[in-house]
């Protein structure tokens, strides 16, 4: 490699640029990273919630888990920022640094190189020249020799011409030999220099170029383990975060969600009874036994006004109002009846009957069984919430009353805690004086003092409330659970109000009697009929009834019950007068006929 300066050269500056090649691939691989983790929590900020009120945050262990993951995929994306972080300082920086510092050091080397190099060429070029004047000066002594030895043999020549040349001769001799020792000198010196050259110099610059191209071979070795070093290093960490997104995923529970929504939606409220049997035969079998189909007589269809209001209210109509006590009659070819076991018999109607019956159903008007209960929580909604939560179904109403005495709880601790440690600080100050004044520590005493006993009134009137929910909740499951007894031991047939009985004649002719399960029809449209009273109640505390469907009291006022609390906190009330509205059920002393509906 002696003479391949030149290639070195080339190879020198191609090692660099391969350095810096890499060191470009690096820094675009950290650019990957920084984005790929910008847009993770771009993807994290997106789909993170807001900060929400303590009522408003997920409870679902479906949603707590995706929160989780996300927070998970937040950390992940901040280790591939550390990756990004790692590669930047520790591969690409070092890579730049060191590409500087071998161009400078290449530089370097070339440069002493190339003046070698220089330096032997000057050294050529004088041993050349010396070379050459030796030459020419030879060629001269020669044509002096040959003129004299001319001159000499001339006899014609003076003999001043013969010594001018032998002078001319000795002259180039002498010349001659001079140039032959500088020749010498000069070529001696350029063969010592270009040994020196060869031998010595170039070989040390090549060494020096060995040892840096190697050294940056083995910069780019250690760059390449750093750049998965960086990788490497944070793989634990990726590894938890891992973890922790399956065991976020572990950790949904669809029994707990499930339950979680049960208790958030229940409402306590019992649900719709049994519609009771409607018997339409009535007539049938009045017009059989006197023997014609014919209308019966109005003498014997006249039933008391009262009587009639409370078998209509028994009732539960299924869509729309109830129908018109005269119905068409049915022809007698559609008309047949049919023998029981026991001797009893029952109406069997073709098709043209239940065809006209179905036709009659359509055109009524369909009723919501529950519009009733939207209607009141509408009349809550219009005016502001109410103090106990007696706009709220009952399981929601005792739940946000038992969080209400918890939070009061709390701040009555805090309360407690701020009153001891004044107590304690005025104990201090009166016996160290100079630490400060007792008496400037009376009104915050006095203060918190305040707050203790309001904070108790308030947890005694919600322990109240809460026991008086609790108490209806535990009424109604017994009601129900005895309810549901009775539906199933109860043996017989069921008359139209309710009443069981084997004879059908007792059925029409025999006093009404309420249902035992409440309406649960829409009172929006209101019947012809109004509602038979169930009781009777006092007023304990006034009324204004502002909002719409409420009805205004004065205090020690009687009204008369038309319905019972649903578990609500509102009664259905009626003046002397007719006027019909909700009350709250709290402001009222209630008194039920024993043998009215829900008694």
């Amino acid at each position: 490699l002696k003479d391949q300066f030149d290639n070195l050269d080339k190879h020198t500056q191609w090692g660099i640029d391969f350095l810096e090649k890499y060191a470009k691939f690096v820094k675009e691989r950290i650019e990957i990273e920084q984005n790929y983790a910008k847009q993770l929590r771009n993807l994290v900020k997106k789909y993170c919630p807001k900060r929400s009120p303590k009522d408003e945050e997920p409870r679902f262990t479906s949603c707590i888990a995706f929160f989780n993951i996300l927070n998970e995929l937040n950390d992940y994306a901040g280790q591939r920022e550390v990756v990004a972080e790692e590669m930047g300082h520790r591969v690409y920086g070092e890579l730049m640094r060191y590409s500087h510092d071998l161009k400078t050091e290449r530089k370097m080397h070339l440069q002493e190189g190339r003046k070698a190099q220089q330096y032997l060429d000057m050294c050529w070029k004088q041993m050349d020249n010396s070379k050459k004047k030796f030459e020419r000066e030879c060629r001269e002594a020669e044509k002096a020799q040959q003129s004299y030895e001319r001159l000499d043999n001339d006899t014609n020549a003076t003999k001043a011409d013969v010594e001018k040349a032998k002078q001319q001769l000795n002259l180039r001799t002498h010349m001659a030999d001079e140039n032959k020792n500088e020749y010498a000198a000069q070529l001696q010196n350029f063969n010592g220099e270009q040994h020196k050259h060869y031998y010595i110099v170039i070989p040390q610059i090549y060494k020096q170029l060995q040892e840096m191209d190697e050294r940056r071979t083995i910069k780019l070795s250690e760059c390449y383990k750093g750049f998965a070093d960086s990788e490497r290093k944070v793989i634990p960490i990726i590894s938890k975060c891992l973890e922790g997104m399956i065991l976020a995923a572990k950790s949904v529970d669809e029994h707990r969600d499930s339950q979680l929504v049960i208790d958030c939606f229940k409402s306590g409220f019992e649900p719709p009874g049994d519609f009771p049997f409607e018997d339409y035969s009535q007539n049938i079998y009045r017009t059989i036994s006197d023997g014609t189909i014919s209308t019966p007589k109005q003498e014997g269809m006249r039933i008391d006004t009262k009587t009639t209001v409370g078998k209509a209210k028994g009732k539960l109509w299924l869509f729309g109002k109830k129908p018109k006590p005269q119905s068409p009659p049915l022809t007698p070819t559609s008309l047949y009846t049919s023998s029981t076991p026991n001797g009893s018999q029952y109406p069997i109607f073709s098709i043209e009957p239940v065809h006209y019956c179905m036709s009659d159903i359509k055109t009524g008007k369909p009723r919501i069984p529950s519009f009733r209960s939207l209607k009141r929580g509408y009349f809550c909604l219009q005016g502001p919430a109410l103090e106990d939560f007696s706009h709220l179904p009952p399981e929601q109403r005792r739940k946000k009353l038992q969080q209400r005495i918890d939070e009061l709880n709390r701040e009555l601790q805090k309360e407690t805690d701020q009153k001891d440690a004044l107590i304690k600080m005025k104990d201090v100050y009166e016996k160290n004086p100079q630490m400060g004044d007792p008496s400037s520590l009376q009104p915050k005493l006095t203060e918190t003092m305040s707050n203790m006993d309001r904070l108790r009134m308030e947890i005694h009137k919600n322990e109240a409330w809460l026991s008086e929910v609790e108490g209806k909740v535990a009424a109604r499951s017994d009601r129900r659970h005895s309810s549901d007894i009775n539906h199933l031991v109860t043996q017989g047939r069921e008359s139209p109000e309710g009443s069981y009985t084997d004879d059908a004649n007792q059925e029409v002719r025999g006093p009404p009697q309420q249902h035992s399960h409440p309406n649960e029809f829409d009172d929006e449209f209101e019947d012809d009929d109004p509602l038979p009273a169930i009781g009777h109640c006092k007023a304990i505390y006034p009324f204004d009834g502002h909002n719409e469907g409420t009805l205004a009291m004065k205090e020690g006022e009687i009204l008369y019950i038309i319905e019972e609390d649903k578990g609500d906190g509102w009664t259905r009330a009626r003046r002397h007068n007719g006027e019909e509205g909700y009350v709250p059920t709290s402001y009222i002393d209630v008194t039920l006929e024993k043998n009215s509906k829900g008694a």
